[in-house]
């Protein structure tokens, strides 16, 4: 019986281990499902929309292909569409579980037109432009000729396929999600056949003693006698290693195999997909969008807000850009690369310094723009345009200069996100704002559910900068902490004081160059960007008379280019403004976060 239990366990741990074996080659499914599809046209852009991305559950990968280069973006699908608008492009969705590729034909009157893509689409000649590096998008890539890119986005994300905005967008598209194949028995079966071999090898060997045991010397029992017959001649003896080779190197070789079979099989089974609950057979490095809020009971709840304008990893690489424009623009005075990032009184502040260092280089630059970290993120809530989006900056490397605030504004899709504000946070500013994944809304600037309209706040904070204490607004706005007025004070009595006896001098207020933004914090409060305009006259009060700039005042000079006039001279100081106000009713005064200020002009009075 030994024996018979011997085969059995050899029958079973073979047909164990062939299963095994079988379902990792050839009862093995593929890794992977691919959908593609060819696009035809002269269309700059192809959009790859979420039917498609989500048509199996996963991370996506995309393989694109093209003569020349290849672009790809992915964005919210609303920013995505808006980026387009009424150009000509191929959307490319999900039908019947196939990729369809369909052509949308130009429209001047905001409409759009779809054809089959066997037909012909009269395309309106309008100017295109190229998708690359546009603040829109959470990621994008580029390659020449052929572009594969792993990304895991969430529903209502679109692609953006292009090459240079000119060119036709590569024509071969395919995408394609890795799926579990994994054969959480194999493991199992091997390891179990592995077992089983063992035991049946066991079981073999002590049938095999047992059977030499019963060979063994037994009790004598009497045998008949028989007649003695001659002796043959005995033959020669041979040895036994001269008929099967020598007993000790088989029995190891016969060790040996098992062990080795054994350790090979069970070793083959050691991949997580071979066992139950292994590890994820799709995951693996790829490019991951910033989740979006896009359940269902918010879809379907029309009060739901808005989503945030932009993400923190997105708004990281749009200050880095900044940061890198800004450093290279400062040090070589360069006004044209300045403006493809800054305007309003961010810009005319520093455009004012650029002219003012290449007279006097040993003038100071505009305080640097660090490019990292983003130590607090307010963006809008808005699915429209213009955008707002105000972000904090801790220069790490330099923990002596104050935080500088960014607000930044973006005007329609295709532009980039300039910097309308920037300002140096006071040391004791503190604001409780939403998440950024969240946002808040845009205050109207005549909102009267504040302490005080925001369009008003500026005026007031001027007429305190000019009267003081005399001023009706100085209660409503808190004195300690504020020291940008008592810098202003400060020059303003310095002038005064070393002021000849025949000349006069005045200072008078007006806005600046920059719009009023306002964006709502947690308490029904608001955060309040501003700008004025700080005008300094001096002219002579006698016959003969002259005046120029104060004593040492190299900016001055700079700016007008003479050193005294018999007319008089203006001085213009643009101030950056960021404050605080709370709601209506509450019992706390507004309060200054942060200021910036700079001469931008001066000149002789006509």
């Amino acid at each position: 019986m030994r024996f018979v239990f011997a085969i059995v366990a050899f029958v079973l741990a073979a047909a164990m281990i062939v299963l095994g074996l079988a379902q990792r080659t050839v009862f093995l499914e593929p890794n992977s499902i691919s959908l593609s599809t060819t696009v035809t046209g002269d269309a700059a852009y192809t959009v790859i929309d979420p039917s498609a991305l989500a048509a199996y559950s996963g991370r996506q990968t995309v393989s694109l292909s093209g003569p020349g280069e290849v672009f790809m973006a992915f964005g919210r699908s609303a920013d995505v569409d808006a980026w387009i608008g009424n150009d000509a492009h191929v959307d490319i969705s999900l039908v019947d579980g196939e990729l369809v590729a369909t052509d949308t034909a130009a429209t001047t009157d905001g409409s759009e037109s779809d054809t089959d893509t066997s037909e012909t689409t009269e395309v309106v000649d309008e100017p295109q432009t190229s998708p690359v590096g546009s603040d829109l998008w959470l990621d994008e890539f580029s390659a020449q000729q052929e572009l594969v890119s792993a990304i895991n986005v969430p529903d209502d994300i679109s692609l953006i396929v292009a090459s240079d905005g000119v060119e036709p967008a590569p024509s071969e598209i395919s995408l394609s999600w890795r799926v579990d194949n994994g054969t959480p028995w194999a493991g199992p079966l091997i390891v179990g056949g592995a077992v089983m071999l063992l035991l049946g090898l066991v079981l073999y060997l002590l049938a095999l003693l047992h059977l030499r045991r019963s060979r063994g010397p037994r009790r004598n029992v009497p045998r008949p006698r028989l007649p003695r017959l001659p002796r043959p001649p005995r033959p020669r003896a041979l040895k036994a290693s001269e008929i099967t080779g020598p007993r000790k190197s088989l029995n190891r070789f016969v060790v040996i195999v098992p062990v080795l079979t054994i350790s090979g099989l069970v070793l083959s089974g050691c991949s997580a997909e071979f066992w139950p609950g292994g590890g994820d057979p799709v995951s693996g490095s790829s490019s991951t969008a910033s989740p979006t809020p896009n359940s269902t009971d918010e879809a379907e709840d029309a009060t739901a807000p808005a989503p945030a304008a932009v993400t923190v990893p997105q708004l990281e690489r749009i200050v880095a850009k900044i940061s890198t424009i800004a450093t290279e623009a400062d040090a070589a005075l360069d006004s044209d690369s300045l403006t493809t990032r800054f305007t309003g009184p961010a810009l005319e502040q520093r455009l004012a310094n650029y002219k003012i260092r290449a007279v006097a280089p040993e003038v100071t630059a505009s305080a640097a723009i660090p490019a990292s970290p983003l130590v607090l993120t307010l963006p809008q809530q808005t699915e429209s345009w213009p955008r707002t989006v105000m972000t904090v900056i801790q220069d790490t490397d330099t923990t002596s200069v104050a935080p500088t605030a960014l607000v930044l504004s973006q005007e329609t899709p295709r532009d980039n996100y300039l910097v309308e504000y920037a300002v140096q946070l006071e040391p004791e500013s503190r604001v409780d704002v939403a998440p950024a994944i969240v946002g808040a809304p845009l205050i109207a600037p005549d909102s009267r559910l504040l302490l005080m309209p925001p369009d008003e706040v500026g005026a007031a904070y001027a007429d305190i900068l000019a009267q003081g204490e005399a001023s009706q607004w100085f209660d409503k706005f808190e004195a300690t902490g504020d020291s940008f007025r008592s810098q202003v004070a400060e020059r303003r009595a310095t002038a005064i004081a070393e002021l000849e006896i025949t000349a006069a001098l005045e200072y008078t207020s007006t806005g600046g160059s920059g719009r009023t933004l306002a964006l709502a914090t947690n308490d029904s409060g608001s955060v309040i960007a501003v700008s004025l305009n700080e005008v300094e006259t001096v002219s002579p009060v006698a016959e003969q008379a002259v005046v120029g700039p104060e004593e040492g005042s190299v900016s001055s000079r700079a700016l007008s280019g003479i050193d005294e006039s018999t007319k008089g001279l203006q001085s213009t100081y643009a101030d950056q403004l960021l404050f605080y106000v709370p709601a209506a009713g509450s019992d706390d005064k507004i309060s200054l976060l942060g200021f910036s200020q700079g001469l931008i002009s001066s000149a002789e009075l006509p």
